[in-house]
C-alpha cells in the first residue's frame, strides 16, 4: 500500500521547501519509496476530519492502511525504520543517528523558530528590537556547538542519515538570514544536503504545487 501524506494546499513559504512535509518527502526519496499527497486548505486543517489525524490541526499527516501518524520527525523515523538508507545497520551508529534526529528537532530548531516568531509575530511589539538580538545569540550558541562537532566532516556521524536530513532541514530555516554565513562548514553542510538527488526530487515535487505565477516571480521572470 502506498502511504499518503498531507501538505498545504497553498504553502505559506511559496515553494521554499520549508513546510513540514518537505523532510517527509525527502525521506521517501532517499529510501526510494513512492507516496501520495493529499492537499489540505488552511480551513480544512482546523476541521474535525483533519484533527482526527492531527490533533493540533497541522501538516503533515501520514496514512498507510490502519496506521496514522503525525509530526514530521516521527514520520521520518517511521520511514527510516522500515526502509534501508536512512539509518545505519550497526546498532550503536543507528542509536547515534536517532540521537541526532532528536537533537535537530529538540535542541537546534526551537531557537530558530523563536527567531521566526520574533520576526513575523512579534515585530509590532515595543520590545521586539531588544529581544531579537537575544534570540539570535541563542541560535549562535547552538551553531557554535554544532559547527565545532561537525568540523570538516561531510556528515554528522559517518554516512548520511536521517539525523543529517532533519538537521539540514532545520538549518535551512535560516535561509535569508546572515547568521549561518558565519559558519562556513555549516553552510557547506547544508549545500551538500541540498545537492543530493533525493533532496532535489523532493524539492521539485513540493515546488510543483506552487501556482505558476508565483514560480515565475520567484525565478525573476516576473
Amino acid at each position: 500500500m502506498i502511504p499518503t501524506i498531507t501538505a498545504f494546499e497553498q504553502s505559506p513559504d511559496r515553494g521554499q521547501g520549508l513546510a513540514r512535509d518537505m523532510p517527509v518527502r525527502w525521506a521517501f526519496e532517499e529510501v526510494g519509496q513512492p507516496y501520495n499527497v493529499r492537499l489540505v486548505s488552511f480551513s480544512a486543517m482546523k476541521e474535525r476530519a483533519h484533527r482526527t489525524l492531527q490533533p493540533f490541526g497541522q501538516i503533515p499527516t501520514y496514512e498507510e492502511g490502519d496506521l496514522v501518524l503525525f509530526e514530521s520527525g516521527a514520520i521520518v523515523f517511521h520511514i527510516a525504520e522500515h526502509h534501508a538508507g536512512l539509518l545505519p545497520n550497526d546498532e550503536n551508529a543507528r542509536a547515534r543517528a536517532i540521537g541526532w534526529m532528536f537533537s535537530a528537532l529538540s535542541t537546534v530548531e526551537p531557537v530558530i523558530v523563536q527567531r521566526e516568531a520574533s520576526l513575523y509575530l512579534e515585530n509590532h511589539k515595543v520590545w521586539h528590537e531588544e529581544r531579537l538580538p537575544i534570540v539570535e545569540d541563542r541560535i549562535r550558541s547552538r551553531l557554535d556547538d554544532l559547527a565545532a562537532r561537525l568540523g570538516d566532516a561531510e556528515w554528522l556521524d559517518g554516512a548520511f542519515s536521517a539525523g543529517d536530513l532533519l538537521m539540514i532541514q532545520v538549518l535551512r530555516r535560516l535561509d535569508g538570514a546572515d547568521i549561518l554565513n558565519d559558519y562556513p562548514n555549516l553552510m557547506a553542510y547544508v549545500a551538500r544536503g541540498e545537492a543530493r538527488p533525493a533532496f532535489k526530487r523532493a524539492f521539485s515535487a513540493q515546488l510543483a504545487l506552487v501556482p505558476t505565477d508565483e514560480v515565475l516571480r520567484m525565478s525573476g521572470v516576473r
